[in-house]
């Protein structure tokens, strides 16, 4: 038996999604009132049509910021999208803070997305993989395919659109992005970042307390 559709039903879903009351709606009632299966179709749904948007112009957007507890992280980036009507929407400013938080949080991630990785950084992770001491011993046609294997690995670390998203696991930042793009009808890209540590690439002065005193008395 069908199983009634509830407003309450529908707003639950339009929570969740951020997707239209009247896809919502379809999509409750294609699932027979089924949350979870209307998630999964609406999300498959804006991944689809997203792609679909991913060529088009993106003009607009902003710069958001990103401090970390204590101060000693920092992560700037810019979010770009089509209109300025969409990078006012604070859900826009909330994914672009979610992102920079992601960023602070994977010190590993250095682009934005694989294609991003110069050659010379995957042909000497390849090297590496191919160096190490497991492989040694195996034949040439395994020991190649094991490190890519690891290499494509290596590069998902480095890359933000493979990171799984902090705050929903079960998502990657390329699919949180485009679960925006479904939401407002147009483009949204990552153009770029910039992580801070504090004091990277200082020298830190090592002197111990018996040399300075030892300085400061001969030079009395």
């Amino acid at each position: 038996m069908f199983k009634k559709i509830s407003v309450e039903n529908i707003k639950e879903l339009r929570n969740k999604t951020g997707a239209g009351m009247t896809d919502c709606k379809k999509a409750l009632e294609a699932s027979d009132g089924q949350i979870d299966i209307a998630i999964e179709a609406l999300r498959k749904k804006g991944l689809a049509s997203a792609d679909k948007k991913s060529s088009r112009i993106t003009a607009e957007g902003l710069i958001e910021s990103y401090i970390h507890a204590g101060s000693r992280i920092g992560v700037l980036i810019e979010i770009n999208c089509e209109t300025d009507f969409v990078s006012r929407q604070p859900k826009f400013h909330q994914l672009a803070k979610d992102i920079a938080m992601q960023i602070a949080a994977c010190q590993s991630v250095a682009y934005v997305f694989i294609s991003d990785i110069p050659d010379n950084i995957v042909t000497y992770e390849y090297s590496l993989e191919l160096q190490k001491e497991d492989l040694v011993d195996k034949p040439s046609n395994i020991r190649d395919k094991i490190a890519n294997g690891r290499l494509n690995k290596r590069l998902k670390e480095l890359s933000l659109m493979d990171q799984n998203f902090i705050k929903n696991m079960e998502i990657t930042i390329e699919e949180l992005v485009k679960q925006h793009i479904a939401l407002w009808g147009e483009n949204i890209k990552i153009r770029r970042f910039e992580r801070f540590l504090l004091g990277e690439g200082l020298e830190v002065k090592t002197n111990n307390f018996r040399d300075e005193v030892s300085n400061m008395i001969q030079n009395k």
